[in-house]
């Protein structure tokens, strides 16, 4: 009986081991899929949890800069709420893709894109009413 008992044990020890093993493989491959940035989320931050936020907060950052950045126009307060209060629910459906598809970098591309383009369209019009003013 004993001698079953220990049986047991070193087999359940065995499952275990390699259960554990499987389990690291498996949160290795997943690693090895993810995006960059969130991938750096997920290896970093204390809990998965707080990863899983700190991505959507990202996202939903990133993608308010670039809308108001690209698209925004002079809007109420109510209208804005409304448009924010969307782009907060599509962010969800944009965290799930930002795991294993480079959403935040996109976003960041984007952003910068857009920095480059309103840069240059603000010296444009600096210069254009300079020109204006010395004619």
């Amino acid at each position: 009986m004993l001698n079953m008992m220990a049986v047991i044990s070193s087999y359940l020890n065995l499952v275990l081991a390699s259960a554990n093993l499987a389990s690291m493989n498996e949160q290795e491959y997943v690693f090895s899929r993810m995006s960059g940035v969130t991938r750096y989320l997920y290896e970093n931050l204390p809990s998965y949890d707080i990863a899983g936020y700190a991505t959507f907060i990202l996202v939903f950052l990133l993608s308010a800069f670039v809308y108001k950045l690209g698209f925004a126009k002079k809007l109420s307060i109510g209208q804005n709420i409304v448009i924010y209060a969307f782009l907060l629910i599509g962010c969800l459906i944009l965290t799930f893709l930002a795991l294993f598809l480079p959403m935040v970098e996109g976003l960041i591309v984007a952003a910068l894109i857009l920095i480059v383009y309103k840069s240059r369209l603000w010296r444009e019009k600096r210069e254009e009413a300079k020109a204006a003013r010395q004619a």
